[in-house]
């Protein structure tokens, strides 16, 4: 099976347009925020979205190019880690992601609220890096 661009560009779509809207909240007030459910659920929301767009790329890549089965979502940053298709340190931030993304769905009402906005404040770079990685890994399969 070869990587399918397109569908990769979906997913980096999704991605994008989730990014533009959480950089609305990197200025919020933390105690404003946590009081709004509205604000708290969208973000929650986005940031799930994100999570599943970065774990589905994982996943078509590890599938197209025959990399060997992940266990467990976090598990696949780990192999584009292996394969040289991500850094280290970012393979390392992205498998903390996945962790979080079980989190909110499994454990949601375990979810401090103030930590969701730190994560929008912080950690969404991480998130633009995979992009950049994925965008490289991309060219060059082209060009294979």
């Amino acid at each position: 099976m070869k990587v399918e661009r397109d569908v990769i560009e979906g997913k980096l779509d999704i991605i994008e347009r989730n990014l533009k809207f959480l950089n609305e909240y990197k200025t919020a007030s933390p105690r404003r925020f946590v009081k709004s459910y509205k604000d708290v659920q969208a973000v929650k929301h986005s940031l799930l979205e994100i999570m599943e767009a970065c774990i589905d790329i994982a996943n078509h890549i590890i599938s197209a190019k025959g990399y060997r089965r992940a266990e467990e979502y976090s598990e696949m940053f780990e192999i584009l880690k292996e394969e040289r298709i991500i850094r280290k340190e970012l393979a390392n931030k992205l498998e903390d992601m996945a962790r979080f993304r079980n989190l909110l769905v499994h454990r949601y009402g375990d979810i401090d609220n103030e930590r969701v906005l730190d994560i929008v404040k912080r950690d969404l770079r991480d998130v633009v890096e995979f992009e950049k990685e994925i965008e490289d890994f991309l060219d060059k399969e082209a060009h294979r």
